[in-house]
């Protein structure tokens, strides 16, 4: 495992990437919504299924804000590295996770921002990237939000996707549809193939959290 460092985070970190996604729900539909506040009932979700080489079984988790308002992903193990002593097969580590969202009746949600924080150590020529993909199960509107790291650097990461308000992606009402999340990180080695590059997500207590932000509306009665 690396060792963290407490350093300045990366400097001029990159500006929020919009996630732009294409409008689940027929336009008609979309125009009878009211913004509206979080539910006061609290939502459940439970993890269907989790796949992929960054989240192996038993390392990703998910929570619920009492306030209804995010949840947050939490992984224990995902880190993507190359050069040195490193696997050939690390350079890319993904995590495709298909939540169970339940919502008091009468709302529908969609995720107005993402969260993504992280660690990288980039060695002089290496690169770095995180990518993540969003869509409901069943439908074929996707958009994928990529992010490039600059080397070098030993550092802090922190990006933010933020979705227009005219682009909110609502779940349809009166259906039952999974939500998708799959994440991706990459890294490519330096000059010097026998120094390790690695890009991972951690926080201060050294889980690796992504937190994402409801955008809540009140269904057509």
């Amino acid at each position: 495992m690396y060792a963290r460092k407490r350093i300045p985070v990366l400097t001029g970190l990159i500006a929020a990437t919009a996630l732009a996604l294409t409008a689940l729900s027929s336009p008609a539909q979309a125009s009878s919504f009211q913004d509206d506040d979080p539910p006061t009932e609290q939502i459940t979700i439970k993890v269907a299924t989790v796949n992929g080489s960054g989240c192996a079984p038993g390392t990703a988790a998910v929570s619920v804000s009492p306030d209804n308002t995010a949840f947050t992903v939490t992984y224990s193990e995902y880190l993507a590295q190359a050069g040195g002593n490193s696997d050939p097969t690390d350079f890319r580590k993904n995590c495709q996770l298909n939540l169970e969202v339940h919502v008091p009746q009468g709302f529908t949600y969609a995720i107005a921002t993402a969260d993504y924080r992280g660690f990288a150590h980039l060695e002089p020529g290496a690169t770095g990237m995180q990518q993540a993909l969003y869509y409901f199960q069943g439908m074929s509107e996707t958009h994928t939000s990529k992010h490039q790291l600059s080397a070098p650097a030993s550092d802090n990461w922190q990006y933010t996707d933020e979705t227009d308000v005219d682009q909110l992606v609502y779940k349809p009402c009166g259906e039952e549809r999974n939500f998708n999340i799959n994440t991706e990180l990459r890294v490519g080695a330096g000059d010097d193939p026998a120094k390790k590059s690695f890009v991972a997500m951690d926080s201060t207590d050294g889980a690796i959290n992504t937190i994402f932000n409801f955008s809540w509306k009140k269904c057509p009665v």
